[in-house]
């Protein structure tokens, strides 16, 4: 007995090892053997640290996927709990819509950012009807956050729409009783139940914008983002070594927020309980 239930439990674990040695030990482990191999063998992170250019683009490519995420969660926020507590006719359609983003890959979300705000864009057109000047944002970092925010706040919303589902609102006519005002509910009872969702999905929103490449490759032809340099490195400059290092650095990042954020959710729901 005891033997066919390790042979159960390897059955069940295998396949999950083989998928992690697969799609990530061994990719991980090649990035950083060939981050190696160019002519600064391992001084290529130092290099990587110390050229402008590079930093100047981790900065701006984190700052951009920490202002989209901000933007994100209150947005998201505020939708997410409004859309669970409130049936009006068409808000099945409604949700369905807000979703619908997530049925795109990339480059069709730039080339959308492109129609609205694009030098043929709607905007464009108003803007020109209006003032004589036409307003082109797309292919900035605006138009880049805009990009971001479009499929970043449905994943979102859903996240906030099931988190607001599971709040006791007997907690909030409790506050409300003993005279909390409005903002002071929101702010002691519907923030930190909300707070783990809050956490987890702005982690994901961040890590997701700091890797994004389709919309990115579409809409920055005037500035630079980590995964674009990631790519001219490998494909125009030939520049492997400082591709993969510079995939690590990115890997790492992603990573450690993921890593962060969970950690911080499952403290925030233990104060929560």
């Amino acid at each position: 007995m005891h033997g066919r239930n390790r042979f159960y439990l390897v059955a069940t674990i295998m396949p999950a090892v083989t998928f992690f040695v697969a799609f990530f030990v061994l990719p991980m482990a090649r990035l950083a053997v060939e981050s190696t191999f160019g002519p600064e063998g391992i001084g290529i992170y130092l290099k990587m640290l110390t050229t402008q250019r590079y930093l100047e683009t981790l900065f701006w490519t984190v700052l951009l996927s920490f202002g989209v995420t901000l933007v994100t969660l209150v947005i998201s926020g505020i939708s997410g709990v409004f859309l669970q507590r409130n049936d009006f006719p068409g808000k099945s359609i409604l949700v369905a819509m807000l979703t619908f983003p997530l049925a795109f890959p990339g480059v069709v979300v730039g080339f959308m950012i492109i129609l609205l705000v694009g030098r043929q864009g709607i905007v464009g057109d108003i803007s020109r009807a209006i003032t004589g000047e036409k307003l082109v944002l797309a292919y900035s970092m605006m138009g880049l956050s805009l990009g971001y925010l479009y499929f970043s706040i449905p994943r979102v919303v859903t996240t906030v729409m099931a988190a607001a589902e599971k709040i006791d609102l007997s907690l909030e006519e409790a506050a409300r009783s003993l005279g909390a005002s409005t903002w002071d509910v929101v702010k002691d009872v519907l923030i930190p139940a909300l707070t783990p969702g809050l956490i987890s999905s702005g982690a994901i929103c961040f890590a997701t914008s700091m890797g994004a490449f389709g919309t990115a490759f579409t809409l920055a032809t005037d500035i630079d983002v980590l995964p674009i340099v990631i790519y001219t490195e490998f494909t125009l400059s030939a520049n492997i070594a400082m591709a993969s290092a510079l995939s690590i650095l990115l890997g790492l990042i992603t990573w450690g927020a993921l890593t962060l954020a969970r950690t911080a959710a499952g403290e925030s729901l233990a104060a929560a309980a």
